[in-house]
């Protein structure tokens, strides 16, 4: 995973410029509704800012921006909430094999995210000298909110196995249940597609920013999907020889009973010719019969 001030310059830091904190944490907290990937850890950090916006509404942040002692050090955490954005946004519209590659680093980023704008709000010198209870309640329960960012138990499990430089059928059956999980409305194929394009648009991330690490990472998700890949086309491939076969078995046991003008020549044709023009003469008599009591 890029590095905290390398997300700022993977995304739209530049479109966030001019809204101020509230607008920004709102724009968070949305983002945090919807990601796929450390739920938990987006929900937790969407918590967390919502009770910083709540204390600068009430601080009317457009006047604290003012003062030139409350100006910079608010500039500096709207900064802070920009990257928090791109973080947060990450967890939603990356790769999903490169997330959970990646897990721990992202689980970092939350704290280190939080500690730095909880620092910055803490500096702000007019909220600190606010001679309100209903504030210094506030900042103080801000303060002793310390939320736990780690990896989910199952984020875990699968990262274990997409990481795992000797990977077996039973990692490829784990890979594959996950990928149908997180892609539910796609086909497993499709989901192999889309991740294939993302992981190309995480590794030219990488080259440009010459992290070797992350590029050898990449390309051993990418070779992970294309080994599931294979799979499924083998997979394929075995369904069609059976059906053919299949097919095969069912057209030869038909010539076995049917010639082709349609002529019946099983060893039991004789008999099954005798009985049917046998009923057929039977009909034709009761016909007559019913035919003459009638008359």
């Amino acid at each position: 995973m890029a590095t905290w001030d390398q997300l700022g310059e993977l995304a739209t830091v530049a479109q966030l410029t001019g809204l101020d904190a509230v607008k920004l944490i709102g724009m968070i907290v949305k983002a945090a509704a919807t990601a796929r990937m450390h739920r938990k850890n987006c929900r937790q950090f969407a918590q967390h800012l919502k009770l910083i916006g709540n204390l600068l509404e009430q601080l009317k942040v457009s006047e604290l921006k003012k003062y030139p002692e409350t100006r910079e050090p608010l500039e500096q955490l709207e900064d802070a909430l920009r990257r928090s954005y791109v973080l947060v946004d990450s967890c939603q519209n990356r790769s999903y094999l490169y997330l959970l590659a990646m897990g721990w680093s992202l689980v970092y980023q939350f704290r280190k995210a939080q500690s730095e704008i909880d620092r910055y709000l803490r500096i702000v010198p007019l909220i600190s000298l606010v001679d309100n209870a209903r504030v210094r309640e506030r900042l103080a329960y801000i303060e002793r909110d310390e939320c736990e960012y780690t990896l989910d138990e199952e984020d875990k499990r699968v990262q274990e196995v997409i990481l795992d430089p000797n990977p077996s059928k039973n990692h490829t059956m784990v890979l594959k249940k996950s990928l149908s999980c997180n892609y539910p409305n796609l086909s497993l194929n499709k989901a192999l597609q889309k991740e294939n394009e993302m992981l190309q648009l995480e590794l030219q991330r990488s080259q440009a920013n010459m992290d070797v690490s992350q590029c050898e990472v990449i390309q051993h998700l990418l070779g992970m999907t294309e080994t599931v890949g294979c799979s499924l086309s083998e997979k394929d491939s075995d369904l069609k020889s059976s059906k053919k076969i299949q097919a095969e078995y069912l057209d030869s046991n038909y010539d076995k009973v049917y010639s082709y003008n349609g002529n019946y020549k099983s060893k039991h044709s004789e008999p099954y010719m005798d009985s049917r023009s046998n009923s057929i003469a039977f009909i034709a008599k009761c016909i007559l019969t019913s035919h003459a009591i009638f008359m």
